[in-house]
C-alpha cells in the first residue's frame, strides 16, 4: 500500500478518543509495520522527562533490549540531540550505531516535536538495505504531526 493511501488511517487512529494514546501509538505501528514492506520494525522512543535520556514506547517488531537510550548514542540518541531526520541507508556503515538485531540492515528516525521541542521519535528498522526515501521522510514527518496534535 501507498504511503499516501496510509495517511487517512493514521488520521482515523489518531482521532479515536476512546482509545488511549499509547493504544492509538501501537496501532500506527501495527498498521505501519503491516502495509510498509520493509518497515519490519516500527516504534516510538520519548524523552524521559527532563533526563537526557529516550523511553522505549509502543513498538511492533522484534523484541529489544533498548529500552533506554542516551542522548547521543545510537542513532536515537543522536536525532534527540540534533532534532533533524536520520536516515541510515547501511547500519553496517554507521559508526554511532546500536544494533538491535542481526536481521537490521536500514534504519529512519524523525523526531516529533510538541510547541517546537522534540519530545520523542519514531524509529524504524528495516531488513533491507537503502530502502527509504525522502517520501518516507516526509510521510513520517505527516505521522509525528498527527501524533504530536494528541501528545501533551
Amino acid at each position: 500500500m501507498s504511503l499516501e493511501k496510509l495517511k487517512p488511517q493514521i488520521e482515523t487512529i489518531v482521532a479515536n478518543s476512546e482509545k488511549t494514546v499509547d493504544e492509538r501509538l501501537l496501532a500506527i505501528c501495527e498498521l505501519l509495520e503491516k502495509h510498509v514492506e520493509y518497515y519490519n520494525w516500527v516504534g516510538f522512543y520519548f524523552r524521559n522527562g527532563t533526563k537526557e535520556e529516550l523511553h522505549l514506547g509502543p513498538y511492533v517488531g522484534a523484541p529489544t533490549d533498548h529500552t533506554v537510550i542516551p542522548f547521543g548514542k545510537g542513532i536515537c540518541g543522536q536525532v534527540a540531540v540534533s532534532n533533524q531526520n536520520f536516515v541510515v541507508p547501511d547500519v553496517a556503515a554507521q559508526d554511532n550505531y546500536i544494533a538491535c538485531s542481526i536481521t537490521v540492515k536500514s534504519e529512519i528516525v524523525v523526531p516529533i516535536f510538541v510547541n517546537g521541542e522534540n519530545i520523542g521519535q519514531i524509529d524504524i528498522d528495516s531488513n533491507t538495505i537503502d530502502p527509504f526515501t525522502e517520501k518516507d521522510e516526509r510521510f513520517l514527518e505527516f505521522v509525528n504531526k498527527k501524533i504530536a496534535e494528541i501528545l501533551y
